[in-house]
Order: structure tokens, then C-alpha cells, then sequence
């Protein structure tokens, strides 16, 4: 799959302004082409708030980060997010500064980082929970794993869906990727 209908089918509700962040990944035939791609598509979104990150992790796999700087930022400067963040090792809370260091983890391998939670717009508590109970025992599953608000979290999954239903459909017919992101 090609970087456009990727980010159409896993980073609608990040384009579409109802989520922070978006993380998928991509095996691309070339790299340089995904590299330059990327670059023109970071440069039409920019002014609607949205910043693209790709993060080589190996074995020619590519990951793409797509997010929105504002509700990364009102995310940093949540009191409970800092603590946690700061407890993770994050020296710098500034978007760009967070950011790289979120990048630089994902790249390297090992243990997963699973604080990207909170850059994808997960609930603290529930990127919490997962860590402690390792991954098992959620509420219910579908972005991510759901320890705390199982109807809340439900409404955001049904949300998502929906949007990357409609999303996917104005796609199909001919919307640009810069016409679907909303500004911010």
C-alpha cells in the first residue's frame, strides 16, 4: 500500500482532527520515493497542524506518524501525562523534543515503548493499565486496550470507524489528502 491510502485507512482520525496522533506501518519498494513523498505531504499539511514522521526500524519496514502538534502539546502539559512521561524517561516535554525521543525508541527495537499510547491519544490511565497488566484483562479492545471507560472508549472506537469509513469513501472518489485534513 502507497503512503497516501495508508494514511486514508489508518490515520483518517488523526486527519480528520479527532485524535492527536496515528502510527502505522509501511514496507515501501523504495524508500527514497516514500522519503520524498513524505516530505511533499508534510508540507501541504503543515498549515492544517499536522506534522509526518517516518521511523526506518529495520528489515526495510517503515513506520509513519502522522500527529497533530496542538493536542500533542495539550496532552504534554497534562499533569498526569507529565508524571508518567517524566517517570519514562522523557527529559523534554516540548512537542518537538518528545517527539524525537518517542522516534529514537521506536527505532532502536527492543522493549516496545508503550507510552506512544499517549501520543496516539489514548486515556494515561489506560496506557497504565496496560502496561501493568501486561497487555491482558482490558474492558474491551479496539484501538487500543480499554482498562477505564469501557463506554467512552467504545463511543471513541465507533467514532474512529466511521470516520475512516467516510473517509475512505471521499478517497474513493476523488478527494485530495489535503481536502480531508481539517485545519486545526
Amino acid at each position: 500500500m502507497s503512503l497516501q491510502p495508508a494514511l486514508i485507512e489508518y490515520a483518517s482520525p488523526t486527519l480528520a482532527s479527532l485524535k492527536c496522533g496515528s502510527l502505522f506501518s509501511l514496507i515501501p519498494a523504495d524508500m527514497q520515493q516514500l522519503k520524498r513523498k513524505a516530505a511533499q505531504l508534510a508540507d501541504l499539511l503543515a498549515p492544517k497542524g499536522l506534522s509526518l514522521r517516518l521511523i526506518e526500524v529495520g528489515g526495510g519496514r517503515v513506520l509513519c506518524y502522522m500527529y497533530r502538534q496542538a493536542q500533542v502539546s495539550a496532552m504534554l502539559n497534562g499533569t498526569q501525562e507529565t508524571a508518567f512521561l517524566k517517570e519514562q524517561g522523557y527529559p523534554s516535554l516540548t512537542v518537538s523534543n518528545a517527539v524525537d525521543t518517542l522516534c529514537e525508541r521506536l527505532s532502536t527495537g527492543g522493549d516496545f515503548p508503550h507510552e506512544v499510547g499517549l501520543f496516539l491519544g489514548y486515556p494515561v490511565a489506560d496506557v497504565i493499565a496496560f502496561i501493568e497488566n501486561k497487555g491482558k484483562n482490558c474492558l474491551c479492545c479496539g484501538c487500543w486496550k480499554c482498562y477505564t471507560n469501557a463506554c467512552a472508549a467504545q463511543k471513541a472506537f465507533d467514532k474512529f470507524r466511521k470516520c475512516t469509513s467516510v473517509y475512505k469513501r471521499l478517497f474513493a472518489c476523488g478527494r485530495s489528502i489535503g481536502q480531508l485534513a481539517v485545519a486545526a
